[in-house]
């Protein structure tokens, strides 16, 4: 059996490829530093993957920013606003298509499935011209040939690029690009075919529910790539789900062999090794690319044996689920966690471990040592105290309906609480986070390290709040914020003092770009011993007459965007965040807190991907956030916020939330996401993004103010509100002050 994983970070150990990005964009090394960082990069990756003893190597999988961005560059397939750039020749210009620059808004950045990645949303233009424009894929697997390894090619395939593209006009069907757009495919698996014994291509779009006409076009479609495939042979790779529904399409297919998920869908092994025709491979995802829980090797060994009962062992592969980008690199660069948690862990490293160690097995090499190592630590994990909170477990079940509802109406709220607010027309706020200076982050590790006393960080941090407070007087802005310079992260800062969470040191992960997180892990029941912002949003209010809002993560976010236990459902742990939240909550009203905003912005992140498991995820996310924020007065107002999510198809569950003002990433966009939001006639009040906070111009007044024309097309004046398109902790001062500027004149411009 051939082992491989179908991705490994590319961020390196210590984030070498970020902080080299962020160099090259200080400009303080040149574009060839750059490369050859990124060609250090790939070599340390797949010198891992093959010491730990895989068979394959993926090359591909490397980004300087993302992989879809990547694809559309080497299918030439650019925004005409950016011109025919040489992005292999000029890494500015590649740069410029994801981060935009003078006069050239960036290219749309939305969620990867159902993950925390960020990618690059290609647009297809009607009469879209496609060519085979970049060489880089063909220079890296030449890279590892000479490095003496056997590359795999890894790219995402025709029908996930074009699913994933948007068109430009919406009265243009961007499928009507699929032709040429194969004829660039054809081009790219024949030159890749002469160097690889297998090419991946990665097409997740299967696991979805796919539109009538879909199968047909499928198979006519790897038909005609197959023709360009000798003598290596193709890997179609799904991931993320089940492909159950579609078995008759993939089994009519001419390509050689086909990946399956057998961590998120485990019962599709039987059908599919059953159905397989026998001139095909099997590639068993049986190592989880998106959580850090160690394997539990007899259980996945046991389904490599099923299948080869059927197969046979030399038509199988064995692999990581999806891509092991999710995971962070090394567990062994983790050296305070606490040994008996860190014993149930594995990171990208520690997984390509796993997958050569099936291997073995299946070759009859002894490891009886590994597969008891991985029983002794399941035990160790199922039987710990740390895991099990009894009384918080007794408080989930004591939940009632009461308790995740408002007192009244919105109708009848939303006068009370202008009441209270006296807030002017088109009110403007921004989303939580101000720009967390080289000085902030130096205060926050030196109390870290123990260089700086608890007193000594509270006086520092109460001095960025108060400074920040004055900038946003001074902005003229209508609602404040205390700017959240404590806060390393929106998720970590509230694992950190919950309990049931741990952290790790290096764990980092890539969300887009240069912009890494390293999630919590949550491995026990979690509850909230003591208050966690209350005490810095009443400093900052005593600071100003204007409302600051109480700024909270919500349990949703908070769960997606951490590494959850999988030993219980989904939703029993949302539950435990949401009463932990809901504390924070009352006490932040009893404070006097007249504002209070919990960020869900991993709502429709969470969201399965089929529509048929919709219903029952969104009764209980609904349900977790409304627990988090019904317990307050009709006075106090809640505001939740949402990034780069489609809205349109759970726009009856966004409203079901009851917040009483939604904000939404709406400029990289332009207005579009608002569409559903009139459709619907959304009742509450609604903040559109109005500066694309994740590119570093400074979005003229002009465009502020064309914008906001557009929002109030379809949402009236009294229910609308004004806010950048979300945290601005990445931005810096110069360009926060000017944009912020523009935005509080663009209101009052409309004011008149």
């Amino acid at each position: 059996m051939r082992t491989h994983s179908l991705g490994f970070p590319r961020i390196g150990r210590d984030r070498e490829l970020k902080k080299a990005m962020e160099a090259f964009w200080r400009k303080s090394i040149s574009q060839d530093e750059l490369l050859n960082a990124g060609k250090e990069r790939r070599l340390e990756n797949w010198k891992i993957q093959a010491e730990a003893g895989l068979d394959l190597v993926p090359v591909g999988d490397f980004s300087f920013y993302d992989h879809m961005l990547d694809t559309a560059v080497t299918l030439g397939c650019i925004p005409q606003r950016f011109g025919s750039p040489d992005c292999d020749a000029d890494l500015e210009a590649y740069f410029q298509l994801a981060r935009g620059g003078d006069h050239l808004p960036a290219m749309e950045m939305t969620k990867w499935f159902d993950t925390n990645y960020h990618y690059i949303v290609p647009e297809i233009a009607p009469y879209q011209k496609f060519s085979l424009s970049s060489s880089r894929l063909f220079a890296q697997v030449q890279e590892a040939l000479d490095a003496g390894l056997k590359p795999k090619a890894v790219l995402p395939g025709p029908f996930t690029f074009l699913h994933l593209a948007k068109s430009t006009r919406p009265d243009y069907d961007k499928w009507n690009a699929l032709d040429d757009c194969l004829a660039v495919y054809g081009q790219i698996v024949e030159r890749l075919s002469q160097s690889c014994e297998w090419i991946q291509i990665d097409e997740p779009i299967l696991c979805l529910d796919t539109p009538p006409g879909f199968s047909q076009r499928f198979v006519d479609a790897y038909t005609r790539l197959q023709q360009h495939c000798a003598p290596a042979k193709i890997l179609l790779a799904t991931y993320f789900g089940a492909i159950d529904d579609k078995l008759s399409l993939l089994t009519a297919l001419p390509t050689a062999g086909l990946h399956i998920d057998l961590v998120r869908a485990p019962q599709q092994l039987n059908a599919v090794a059953k159905t397989l025709p026998k001139d095909k491979f099997l590639s068993l995802g049986l190592v989880d690319g998106r959580n850090i829980w160690k394997t539990g090797l007899p259980a996945a060994d046991k389904k490599k044996r099923q299948a080869a009962e059927i197969l046979g062992n030399d038509r199988l592969l064995i692999g990581s689920s999806c891509s092991l980008l999710h995971c962070p690199v090394d567990l062994n660069s983790e050296t305070t966690l606490a040994p008996e948690i860190k014993n149930w862990m594995a990171f990208a490293v520690q997984k390509c471990s796993e997958i050569a160690t099936l291997g073995k097995a299946a070759s009859g090499i002894d490891v009886t040592a590994a597969f008891a190592q991985s029983d002794a630590a399941a035990v160790s994990r199922a039987t710990s105290p740390k895991v099990v909170n009894l009384g918080v477990r007794q408080r989930v079940d004591d939940i009632t309906p009461d308790m995740a509802s408002r007192k009244s109406p919105f109708a009848e709220r939303i006068r009370l609480q202008k009441d209270r607010l006296q807030l002017p027309q088109l009110p403007t706020t921004t989303i939580g986070s101000f720009p967390q200076t080289s000085e902030i982050r130096a205060t926050r590790r030196q109390r870290k390290i123990g260089e700086l006393d608890e007193s000594a960080y509270i006086t520092a941090m109460q001095s960025a709040i108060t400074e920040c407070i004055h900038e946003q007087e001074t902005l003229g802005l209508d609602v404040l914020v205390h700017g959240e310079p404590e806060r390393n992260d929106m998720v970590e800062y509230f694992g950190e003092q919950l309990d049931g969470f741990c952290f790790t040191t290096n764990g980092w992960v890539q969300s887009y770009g240069s912009r890494c997180v390293k999630p919590p892990v949550i491995y026990g029941d979690v509850h909230r011993p003591r208050p966690m912002t209350v005490s810095w949003t009443t400093y900052a209010q005593k600071q100003t007459a204007k409302p600051v809002k109480g700024m909270l993560t919500g349990p949703v976010t908070i769960l997606c965007w951490s590494f959850v236990r999988d030993d219980q459902p989904r939703s029993q742990t949302c539950r435990q965040i949401a009463l932990a939240i809901r504390d924070e909550v009352t006490d932040l009203e009893k404070a006097g807190t007249a504002i209070i905003q919990i960020d869900e912005p991993a709502l429709r992140e969470g969201l399965p991907l089929r529509k048929q498991d919709w219903q029952e995820y969104l009764d209980w996310a609904v349900q977790s956030f409304k627990l988090a924020t019904c317990s307050v007065d009709d006075t106090t107002q809640i505001h939740t916020h949402m990034c780069y999510s489609e809205f349109n198809e759970i726009i009856e569950s966004i409203a079901a939330l009851d917040a009483d003002v939604i904000s939404i990433e709406a400029s990289r966009s332009n207005m579009e996401l608002l569409d559903a939001f009139a459709r619907f006639h959304y009742p509450n009040e609604i903040g559109p993004g109005i500066w694309d906070i994740h590119s570093p111009r400074v979005p003229p007044l002009k465009e502020m103010v064309s914008l906001l024309h557009k929002a109030l097309d379809v949402i009236p004046a009294e229910r609308l509100w004004m806010n950048p398109d979300c945290g601005l902790k990445t931005r810096d001062w110069p360009e926060t002050r000017a944009s912020l500027a523009n935005m509080v004149a663009a209101a009052r411009a409309l004011r008149k």
